[in-house]
Parts: C-alpha cells; sequence; structure tokens
C-alpha cells in the first residue's frame, strides 16, 4: 500500500489563482463554436436506444422492451429538459445553451429532430417489431380482424372488467373541457344527439391500472393481444346510449414536470416538496400527441382547449403511448430475451464453505474489495455488508446516503433493525431525487418512526453521492468500513445497471467519510480530503488539475493520457480542457453513454480525442476517470457526470482506487470498450452517432457486456477449481 500523503486527491495546494489565470488565457486559443448541443445529443442517444430495437440480431421480446425504454426516455426528455426551456423562455429566464444559438431556435431544432425520432419510433413498431413478434406467435392484433366468437368473448370481458371504471366526460355548456393529467391516454370522441341532432364532444381516459394488451384467449401455439383502447373504442355505444358516435381518436399530452423548489424561502423542506408535487400534476401541457387519422375539428378543439401550438402537436402512425410494451415482460418465453445471467457473488465475499455465511467485514480487512454489478451481486455485496453490520453487536454506528431506493427494500430494513438493535443510524435522504419525491418522503419518514437520524442534505443541494460507513469496536478501537459507489442502493435496479463499489478499511477514506458526512448533517465544511474529491468544493477544481498535469506531461515527453467514462458530459470547462490536452498531444478517450457535447477529431483542437457509446442489456452507469500520470495511472471511480449540476449543485464523491489489481482491472476494461473490434457507436466531429456491431466480413464484435459476463464466470470457476 502506498503511504496516504501520496494519495491526496486535490493535487496540493498550488495557488487557485495562477490556475485559472493560466485557463483563462488558454481558452483563448480555442474556437468559438466548439461544442455540440446538448439537447439534440441527448436525442441521439434516444435514438441509439432506438437503434437497438430496429436490430433484427436483438431476441425480439427485448427489441419491444427497447421501444418502451424510447418512449419512457422521451416523455421525461419533454417533461423536464424541453419544459426547462420553455420556463426559462417565458420568464425571461437566461437560457443555459453552450452552442450560441438563440433559445427559440434551439426549440425549433428539438421540435423538428424529436418528431422525426418519434416517427422512425412508430414504424420501428408497426414495420419491424410487431411482425416479428408474430412470426414468433406473439400478435397484436387489430378488432377488425377477430372472428365473431372472439369479439363475444371479449365483449363479454369489457362489460365485466372495463366498463364498470371508464368515466366519459362531456364538454358542454354545463360541463367544461375536462383537466388531462399528463402521460395519460384519452379518446376523444365526437357524438351526435339523435333527438336535436346537435353535435357533442367527449373525452375518455383510458383507465391505466387495467393491462394495456388483453390476452386474446384461443386453441392456437400463439398468444394474441388487443390494445385496450381498440376494445374501448369498438364498445363506445355503450357508454353513449341514444347518441350516434360519429368519430374517435387517441391523444396523449404531456405536461410540464419540471420542478423547481426555493429551499432557502422555505421552513420546511418536505411540506414545499409535497406541495410542488401537487402543483406538478398541473403543470402546462408542452406536447401533445395525436393518431395521424384525426380530423381537424377534433384537433382544432383540442389545440384551443389545451393552448398549445402547433409545434408541440405529434401526428403520430398506430398506437400511442408505447411505453404499454412494458407490458409484455410477463409474458413467459426466455427464448426471445437475451439469455438470463445470474449475478456471481464477489470472490472475496464467497463463503468458506457451501451454505455457509461470508465474513464480508474479515474479507474487506484483507484488502480493498472492488465489486461490478451487475455481473456481481449486489445481494451479496452491499446489501449483504450492511445487513451484517446491523446484527453486528460490535458496530456502534452506521451513516448511508440514499439516492433512490423503495421502501421496501432490503437496504432500508437493515437501516431500520439497526436502529431498532440500539445502533446510531444515520441517513442522508436526498428526497429531491426527480420522480421519486413522493416515494422518498414516504420511506424517510418510514426511517424516522424506526429511530433512524434522517437529514435531507445540504440547502440548494442535492446529495447524489453514494457512501455508507460503518464504524465497528474491535480489539478496543474503532475501525471504519466504508463503501463508495457509482450506483444507487437499489436491489432492483442493480440488476439492470451497471456499477461499480468499493469497499475498503482504509482509515483515510473512513476519516474522509466522517468528515463529510459531518459536513453534509451539521455545519462542518472540510476544505481537504485525502482519497475522495468532493463536490461541490473541490472535485471540479481537481479534476481540471489533473487533467492538465496530464498536458504537462505531454509537452515535456512524458507518458501522458485521460481517460473518462460518465454518462454525460457537458461541462464547458472539462471540455476545453480535454481540448487543451487533445492539443498537446494527450490521448483523451470518453466512454459516455448519453450526452455528449465534445467535437472529437476535429484537426488543431481534438484530433487526438475519441468518443464512444456503449449500449446493451444493461444501462451502463458506473463513473471512471483514468490518468496515465507519468506511468503510475491514478484511477477514481464515483457518482458525478460532467455536468453543471453534478459538479456546482450537487454533493458528490469519488474515491482513488490504489490497489494495482484493480487499476488494472479498470484499465483493461476501458481499453476494451475503447478497441475497435467491440461493438459500440462512434461520435464523428459534426455530432453524428455512427454505429459498429459487425466487421468487414459482416462477423460480429465483441459485446462488452456479454464478455464481462463471461470474466466473471472465468473468475468464478478457476476460484472453485483451487
Amino acid at each position: 500500500m502506498m503511504e496516504h500523503d501520496s494519495l491526496d486527491a486535490g493535487l496540493g495546494d498550488a495557488d487557485d489563482d495562477d490556475f485559472d489565470e493560466a485557463v483563462e488565457a488558454e481558452d483563448d486559443q480555442l474556437p468559438d463554436h466548439r461544442y455540440l448541443d446538448r439537447e439534440i445529443s441527448w436525442l441521439s442517444f434516444n435514438q441509439r436506444v432506438l437503434e437497438l430495437a430496429e436490430d433484427p440480431t436483438v431476441p425480439v421480446l427485448e427489441r419491444a422492451n427497447f421501444l418502451a425504454i424510447f418512449a419512457s426516455n422521451l416523455d421525461e426528455f419533454f417533461m423536464v429538459r424541453v419544459a426547462g426551456l420553455k420556463r426559462r423562455i417565458v420568464t425571461g429566464l437566461a437560457v443555459p445553451t453552450n452552442v450560441g444559438r438563440a433559445p427559440l431556435d434551439v426549440l425549433s431544432d428539438i421540435s423538428a429532430e424529436a418528431h422525426r425520432l418519434q416517427l422512425r419510433h412508430a414504424a420501428a413498431w408497426t414495420e419491424k417489431v410487431r411482425p416479428a413478434l408474430a412470426e414468433a406467435g406473439i400478435e397484436v392484433v387489430s378488432w377488425g380482424s377477430l372472428d365473431e366468437d372472439t369479439a363475444a368473448r371479449l365483449t363479454e370481458y369489457f362489460q365485466r372488467n372495463v366498463f364498470p371504471v371508464l368515466m366519459p366526460l362531456a364538454v358542454d355548456p354545463a360541463h367544461p373541457f375536462p383537466y388531462i393529467s399528463g402521460l395519460s391516454l384519452n379518446l376523444a370522441i365526437r357524438i351526435r344527439n339523435a333527438r336535436t341532432g346537435r353535435q357533442e364532444f367527449a373525452r375518455l381516459k383510458v383507465p391505466p391500472m387495467l393491462p394495456r394488451f388483453v390476452e386474446i384467449g384461443g386453441d392456437g401455439p400463439g398468444v394474441r393481444y388487443l390494445p385496450l383502447e381498440e376494445l374501448i373504442s369498438n364498445h363506445l355505444g355503450d357508454l353513449f346510449p341514444g347518441m350516434e358516435v360519429l368519430d374517435h381518436h387517441a391523444f396523449r399530452l404531456t405536461r410540464n414536470e419540471d420542478m423547481t423548489i426555493e429551499e432557502d424561502e422555505t421552513e420546511n423542506l418536505i411540506q414545499a416538496l409535497e406541495a410542488e408535487l401537487l402543483r406538478r400534476r398541473f403543470g402546462p401541457p408542452i406536447r401533445l400527441e395525436i393518431t395521424e387519422d384525426m380530423d381537424d375539428v377534433t384537433r382544432s378543439l383540442l389545440l384551443s382547449e389545451l393552448d398549445i401550438t402547433e409545434q408541440e402537436v405529434y401526428r403520430l402512425p398506430g398506437a400511442l403511448d408505447l411505453r404499454g410494451l412494458f407490458d409484455l415482460s410477463r409474458i413467459d418465453r426466455p427464448d426471445l430475451r437475451y439469455p438470463p445471467h445470474v449475478p456471481k457473488t464477489a470472490l472475496a465475499f464467497q463463503p468458506p464453505e457451501q451454505n455457509g455465511r461470508a465474513d464480508l467485514f474479515g474479507a474487506i480487512r484483507k484488502g480493498d474489495v472492488l465489486v461490478h454489478h451487475p455481473y456481481e451481486s449486489f445481494a451479496t455485496s452491499v446489501q449483504a455488508f450492511l445487513e451484517q453490520a446491523a446484527r453486528d453487536p460490535h458496530v456502534l454506528a452506521i451513516k448511508q446516503t440514499l439516492y433512490r431506493t423503495s421502501g421496501d427494500s432490503p437496504i432500508v430494513q437493515a437501516l431500520i433493525d439497526a436502529a431498532e438493535a440500539g445502533k446510531q443510524v444515520l441517513a442522508l435522504v436526498e428526497v429531491k431525487a426527480r420522480f421519486d419525491e413522493a416515494n422518498n418522503i414516504v420511506w424517510a419518514r418510514k426511517l424516522e418512526k424506526a429511530g433512524v437520524h434522517v437529514v435531507y442534505g445540504l440547502v440548494g443541494l442535492k446529495t447524489h453521492c453514494k457512501l455508507a460507513l460503518v464504524i465497528r469496536e474491535e480489539e478496543g478501537r474503532l475501525r471504519h468500513y466504508s463503501h463508495v459507489g457509482t450506483g444507487n442502493y437499489n436491489p432492483k435496479t442493480s440488476r439492470i445497471y451497471e456499477d461499480f463499489g468499493l469497499f475498503t478499511v482504509d482509515d483515510q477514506v473512513g476519516r474522509d467519510l466522517t468528515r463529510l458526512f459531518n459536513e453534509l448533517s451539521g455545519y462542518a465544511i472540510e476544505k481537504k480530503f485525502k482519497r475522495l474529491l468532493v463536490a461541490p468544493l473541490h472535485l471540479r477544481k481537481g479534476l481540471l488539475r489533473h487533467i492538465d498535469k496530464e498536458r504537462r506531461n505531454a509537452l515535456e515527453g512524458k507518458p501522458s493520457g485521460v481517460r473518462i467514462k460518465v454518462n454525460s458530459m457537458v461541462d464547458e470547462e472539462i471540455i476545453d480542457a480535454l481540448y487543451r490536452a487533445s492539443q498537446a498531444g494527450v490521448p483523451v478517450e470518453v466512454w459516455v453513454r448519453g450526452i455528449c457535447s465534445i467535437k472529437p477529431g476535429v484537426p488543431g483542437m481534438s484530433e487526438n480525442i475519441t468518443v464512444r457509446s456503449i449500449l446493451g442489456r444493461y444501462l451502463e452507469h458506473s463513473r471512471i476517470f483514468t490518468f496515465e500520470n507519468d506511468g503510475d495511472p491514478q484511477v477514481f471511480i464515483g457518482s458525478a457526470d460532467m455536468m453543471h449540476r453534478n459538479l456546482d449543485r450537487r454533493v458528490e464523491a469519488l474515491v482513488r482506487v490504489v490497489d494495482p489489481a484493480q487499476v488494472q482491472e479498470l484499465i483493461t476494461l476501458f481499453t476494451l470498450a475503447m478497441d475497435d473490434g467491440t461493438s459500440s457507436w462512434h461520435l464523428g466531429s459534426e455530432g453524428e452517432w455512427t454505429r459498429h456491431s459487425v466487421d468487414e466480413s459482416g462477423a460480429p464484435l465483441i459485446d462488452l457486456q456479454e464478455h464481462t459476463m463471461a470474466l466473471v464466470q472465468r473468475k468464478r470457476r478457476a476460484r472453485t477449481a483451487r
């Protein structure tokens, strides 16, 4: 183990003012239009998700799942990103844009690209995935294709299971236009009064609590489904007796759900958050999806009543709201899915004998343990670590951050068990985690009732870091057992999110975490850490110093290199530092899942920068930062993306990995991800992403995730053989 003094993550106490002046001078040498638009880049990410749905080599139920993911992603993009841009424009606030264009032009470009992608998404379902499902024996049929007996059975199903929960709402002088909830699927219905001849309008919400696809029984080997809205549409006469149904069309509204809370002006964050959640339900409309056959009369009425513009209307062929394809996950057809993968217990945490219980504290005392989820089990590592801490009589205290989890989570239960056993337990709960706010409030109160000390973070900041600290008494002294991760303490998402977690008994990390938790729960302000880089005070500056050191090493002819794996890369200061490093000859490799504003391969600016993206059965979620450091690589993992909010408005933490074998493991993974023989998307200088999945002969390239699964399995077999 290296001496602690050499592990200072902040690279010493060089004069900050001198460093800032040098950076500003370098910025003058960079061209003005050097960033890709972040919103268009996000849409490009969702296009990569769509390309997986279009890929015939992907199992067909997985393709349907990717279509649903695309739809869900796009909903959130409109509810948050587009809504935020519009709110700023309306209120006159500065609109963040790194491409030097007017905000209205940005919105126009977003609209055009989103229209194109939604049409492509609809075509992928109707022309590719739906026919492929039918070939596999899973048909999504229309009402007109049913025979009389089947139609009769479905009518009976409708009367028994659907009709009682429907609520048609008339629109007339006595009934104003109803409130349309965000993301709900609705039918706009025009009817004629048979007695007066007057035309009326009604709205009918498709009940979200019912299965979106109604299974049709039959004698054949396959299975058939009818969309719920089609079943309802063909029984409208039952809802409007004595009326003539003239026309009906599906529509769907997206509302602004961007949340703003002035924390410094509120006395109670939870009460303010609950009020904001109520307000969010009634946010202004920002997108209207309609079927392509909707008549002009109905469309004009919706535009008028919803106060929405033509640019915000998306006229689509086929079914709306393909999030409903998530429901197909209930189909028991493993042959149409990715081969099952059961996460393996990390070698260090395997019990000494079969059916025995592992001593995680003993394993961590032997040396740092790096765990890679979901290839290695979350349940037998992170979860077992906290459960063992909860029942261990020598454990005195547990401190943990919680960003997204669930009320029935074994993580929450372990903290409750620990508190009820008389241990000191601190849970720093980030209740403002977007779209999980209501759930977070519920289980935060559950923790409080059990005696856990619940803290809701710092005013003006979200606590996004993934940290757990266990204080254990051993032989008359206190020892720190620490976990720093890249992903949430969530057993459910740990099965589909790719993440790393580092367990260590290193006293320096323990002291760093103790200081950080004190800062989060009290009023301490820690200026410096040894093995951590922490936002918002030091993370940006620390990374900029590491990147600049690589630049200086390159200029001096020393080995240099920067590798960064993140979900998003949009921060201008970090990007500019990478540009300057590239200009000095530093090889820069960026592995990004989502947004990336870097323009790679531009002569004189970024010809030494390479950007790759990998998407697949697991969501790439870990963050890794490696610096060549003149032949002595420094590697960090943690929770921070390269975005303004992560570096300036969140509490984030990176920990330095020091075990040579673990450093090499992370470097080897990165090398394989960036290799031309690995399946990935390559980013071009104009923002175009090109998929590389086969070689010149048409043979498939290496699938990184499958390769990693196989590698973990081989390690396990080798251990068993010994």
